[in-house]
């Protein structure tokens, strides 16, 4: 079993190593700088449309779509982007300039595999355009969202219309107004079979009687695309704005969710890195008690159990990425499950011991730590909550031993 990239994967890799060494990571501060001046925790900087331009300039655009589709004719491997994504997650810009930042990344790949002709010219190619953003709306405040089959809000044919009526939040990207549509699930049928009660409808933004009601923060931090909660008050769409057909919806969010996983995965590892870089550098220049940090025993604790931290869920994610590429998502599900565990809270590890070698910089914004560590937390409820994928991985084990 081999972890190795492909020729191409190799050289992508490079390019996306000199795109975020050179361009990427020095455009942090105007991006800072272009947010603080607009006064708008919801401002899409200018800076960001020249970093696009810039990826697309360089062919690093769309890296994260596995299937060949008119758009993207030559796909990326999952093994390939795995080492991509690790890149992208040491800058909280990247991503989003090679457009390959959630939830569109997932919402695009829904609507390749399941939409129509018409969604996808409406929709979809907008989207690998870069010219909008979108939503995924799943997770509801009244009931537990970590069981997709829990979900309430209801989707009653009408005509040659769709009616919605139900609560969502924790929808990320919403309060951006370069958001133009949402990807919603709710019940199409609650008397069906569990798993085929659900369905997922596309609404445009602005649709009458969908209203974001506010903007969530997380840890004190706005994210400027938003995490929002919507209310959905008998809105009304085209019966074609159904994704599929009735009853698919738990079916198409495991088939989205999959790839997703991964991503996060790698971008925790790149994380990981940049948190490890900052340490060491960290420790390495200042003094306390007549020498160096970086002389203490515990940081050196630190620094080397970071590193094998990092390693162990490389391999783990490497292995995922190669059994979705040979084998397909269900084959790898049991390491899908793994690294959805293990990666962010191995992140989370490191980038707590450099808060800690920072002092009192490291929790400020003078740092990107902070920023960090507050979107490694949320992420151990994203995409599925560490429960429930510590709940399939002991389900499979002990499936193995069962008569």
């Amino acid at each position: 079993m081999s972890f190795e990239p492909s020729p191409r994967g190799v050289d992508l890799r490079q390019r996306v190593t000199e795109f975020l060494d050179d361009v990427v990571i020095p455009a942090e501060p105007t991006y800072e700088e272009q947010m603080r001046v607009s006064g708008d925790p919801h401002h899409h900087p200018e800076i960001l449309e020249v970093l696009k331009a810039e990826a697309r300039r360089r062919g690093l655009w769309n890296l994260f779509m596995p299937h060949a589709t008119p758009w993207t004719p030559d796909p990326v491997p999952n093994l390939d982007y795995a080492y991509l994504a690790e890149l992208a997650g040491r800058s909280h810009l990247a991503s989003e300039a090679m457009n390959c930042s959630a939830p569109d990344t997932g919402n695009m790949e829904v609507l390749a595999l399941f939409g129509s002709d018409r969604q996808k010219e409406e929709w979809l190619v907008p989207l690998l355009e870069g010219r909008i953003r979108s939503a995924f709306a799943m997770t509801e405040p009244d009931v537990a969202s970590s069981d997709a089959t829990n979900i309430q809000l209801s989707i009653t044919r009408e005509g040659d219309e769709y009616v919605l009526n139900g609560r969502k939040w924790w929808i990320s990207g919403a309060a951006s107004e370069r958001c133009q549509v949402f990807i919603v699930m709710g019940k199409t049928d609650p008397t069906a079979a569990r798993h085929q009660q659900q369905s997922m409808i596309l609404v445009p933004r602005g649709a009458p009687g969908l209203t974001i009601v506010r903007n969530l923060p997380v840890f004190g931090y706005v994210d400027r695309e938003g995490h929002c909660e919507l209310r959905f008050d008998d809105v009304r769409v085209p019966a074609a704005n159904l994704i599929a057909d009735e009853g698919m919806g738990f079916a198409i969010a495991q088939a989205r969710l999959g790839p997703g996983r991964i991503h996060h995965c790698m971008r925790c590892i790149g994380m990981a890195e940049r948190a490890l870089e900052l340490m060491c550098r960290r420790v390495l220049g200042r003094v306390a008690f007549g020498k160096p940090l970086a002389d203490q025993g515990v940081i050196r604790e630190w620094i080397a159990d970071s590193r094998i931290e990092i390693e162990q869920a490389r391999l783990l994610t490497l292995k995922a990425a190669h059994l979705m590429d040979t084998v397909g998502h269900k084959g790898a599900a049991t390491e899908i499950s793994a690294i959805k565990v293990v990666a962010p809270n191995m992140a989370l590890r490191v980038v707590d011991r450099a808060i800690q070698a920072h002092g009192g910089g490291g929790v400020s914004d003078d740092f990107p730590l902070a920023r960090m560590y507050a979107g490694l937390r949320t992420l151990r409820f994203a995409d599925g909550p560490d429960e429930v994928h510590r709940r399939q991985l002991a389900r499979a084990e002990l499936g193995r031993y069962a008569g």
